[in-house]
């Protein structure tokens, strides 16, 4: 019996927060939203409830790995549908959750290859900040001790900041991505990739999909045997494609139903997996 596994970015791939719904048209036509985050009180992520129903059933028949750049703690607090996932990736392949406990034997591997590969998190986070003005720097973050980020008015980044950040950080093993209001900076031997691929073995898995929008999902994507990236999102401004990745014309919340719509179609038989309108 062939074991399918799902492995997918979550935020502006599966889900999303108001400001990147991107609904168009009269509210009237507006699909119903389900939420699935909620934080300090707020509703804060959502999926269409269509979609809502195609995740809960690839859930049940396939090995879906949520697979993100959310800490663990950011990541507790969504709550998708269908049952648990036996897996996820976090900490953009930081920790490997195996029942929800990140896996020792895994943090260890990630802790040799960041030691024996890149500049250390320390001299990276440093230069992060002396780089940022603080007329439009909100907030500066280190997450699971693994990367570091800025939140910032993107409105009022400087041009040429982000792409001078970014040569200095890949002299030092590191990648630079704008990921919405932050930008960051990890490692470059820190990627889900290499997690997913662990899970895969694990889980002996002979077909891979994924899905993501931004530069930190593009390995992700290239080790899928498919993969599908959204019409918005950083991998789409730059026009990034590949074999094997199709890149979608949806944007916001209906291009995380179509994502889905397409994982159904490739992975399950019959008509739960026959693919929605195009």
């Amino acid at each position: 019996m062939s074991t399918t596994l799902i492995a997918s970015d979550l935020d502006r791939t599966l889900i999303y927060s108001a400001a990147a719904l991107g609904l168009t048209g009269p509210d009237a036509g507006a699909p119903r939203l389900l939420c699935v985050e909620v934080y300090q009180g707020k509703p804060l992520s959502f999926l269409t409830e269509e979609a809502a129903a195609l995740l809960g059933e690839l859930a049940r028949r396939t090995v879906f790995v949520p697979t993100t750049t959310r800490t663990r703690e950011q990541y507790g607090r969504i709550r998708l549908p269908g049952p648990p996932p036996r897996y996820a990736i976090c900490a953009n392949g930081g920790h490997l959750l195996v029942d929800g406990v990140s896996d020792p034997d895994w943090r260890r591997t990630v802790a040799a290859r960041l030691t024996d590969e890149c500049a250390p998190l320390a001299e990276v986070r440093a230069h992060l900040v002396a780089a940022a003005d603080p007329a439009w720097l909100l907030k500066e973050r280190v997450a699971e001790d693994l990367f570091a980020y800025l939140v910032v008015d993107r409105s009022l980044l400087p041009g040429g900041w982000l792409k001078e950040l970014a040569e200095w950080a890949l002299e030092r093993g590191w990648t630079v991505s704008l990921q919405g209001r932050k930008v960051y900076a990890v490692p470059q031997p820190l990627t889900k990739s290499a997690a997913v691929r662990e899970v895969a073995r694990r889980a002996g898995a002979d077909l891979v999909l994924a899905a993501g929008d931004s530069l930190l999902d593009a390995d992700l994507l290239l080790a899928a045997d498919r993969g599908w990236r959204p019409g918005h999102g950083e991998l789409a401004e730059t026009g990034w494609s590949a074999d094997r990745i199709t890149a979608l014309a949806e944007r916001g919340v209906a291009a995380g139903e179509e994502i889905l719509r397409r994982f159904s179609a490739a992975a399950l038989p019959g008509p739960a997996g026959t693919p929605g309108p195009r």
